[in-house]
């Protein structure tokens, strides 16, 4: 089945994931009450049976976040651990490895400071955006250089139900420009046009209704009609742009957050569907090396 026909049939049939259903060795300890776990008793640098794959896969689900320790894997390790649960991408801006371009390279050095500091879910600009990213620690300051990510299905929860009701249907635009315009030939522009999701989008195995806007990646809004009588223009495009921003700072609230402090070799593997991230650049001019494989996911519904 291909890409566009796994994500139809997910439109058509949601799968509710039931994370009791399955067993494995490992262990998972809870990082935050919003979300988060630290998976212990596994070694990513051998090949995974399917039951554990599938048992991860549940564990991600429900957590959207889960991180290990003390993984020294190599970069082939690494993308074939992250092949197991899907396709990857190969991202069109950022450095690769040499031998994975799947495997991007992120991080500045000691002249110039890396730029990942805002909360976004990775590559929202695709028509069918990411499922999940895997990060690797290579290199990371004595202090700083931490990741923080946002449960954004709390996030829409936790709305007034006025604010719910304003965003039902709504859709959103999102953009690689804004980001990446700069590394942008007119090709990989065509390649890679705006794509228009919901600004609420279906968790297609969870269930969970989830807010998907970022401040990396969405311009405007596509369909969006004023609620409220306007004397021109002027207000419409006011009440437009309110509203936007209003939904750009809910992954600011720290109830809806966990905080991770990297060590060499600690992997992060998380949920982009139901969750934002933001990578605190308080660390220059030390240096944080990180690699990173992204697994294609669903259209969003």
């Amino acid at each position: 089945m291909s890409t566009v026909q796994a994500s139809e049939a997910a439109i058509a049939a949601p799968v509710v994931v039931k994370p009791s259903a399955l067993q494995s060795s490992f262990t998972v300890a809870r990082i935050a009450p919003a979300l988060g776990a630290e998976v212990g008793n596994i070694d990513l640098g051998v090949p995974l049976d399917d039951d554990t794959v599938a048992a991860l896969r549940c564990a991600l689900v429900e957590h959207k976040v889960l991180v290990f320790r003390d993984q020294d894997i190599t970069p082939a390790q690494h993308i074939a651990l992250a092949r197991r649960f899907g396709e990857l991408e190969v991202h069109p801006a950022f450095p690769h490895h040499d031998e994975f371009p799947e495997l991007v390279l992120l991080g500045g050095d000691d002249k110039k400071p890396a730029m990942e500091n805002g909360y976004h879910s990775d590559v929202s600009w695709r028509e069918i955006p990411s499922m999940a990213s895997m990060l690797r620690c290579v290199q990371c300051p004595e202090t700083g250089g931490d990741t923080v990510w946002v449960n954004m299905a709390l996030a829409y929860e936790k709305l007034p139900e006025a604010r719910k009701q304003q965003i039902d249907g709504l859709l959103a635009v999102h953009d690689i420009m804004p980001a990446f315009g700069d590394k942008m030939t007119p090709e990989q522009r065509r390649q890679f046009p705006p794509a228009v999701h919901p600004v609420v989008r279906t968790h297609p195995e969870s269930g969970e209704k989830i807010l998907y806007v970022n401040g990396a990646f969405v311009t405007h809004f596509a369909n969006f009609r004023s609620c409220n009588a306007v004397r021109g223009a002027f207000e419409g495009q006011s009440e437009k742009q309110d509203l936007m921003e209003y939904l750009l700072r809910q992954p600011a609230i720290l109830e809806y957050q966990m905080r991770l402090r990297w060590r060499p070799n600690t992997i992060a593997f998380w949920d982009n569907r139901s969750t934002q991230h933001y990578a605190i650049q308080d660390y220059f001019p030390a240096v944080r090396r990180m690699m990173r494989a992204t697994i294609i996911g669903d259209r969003p519904f």
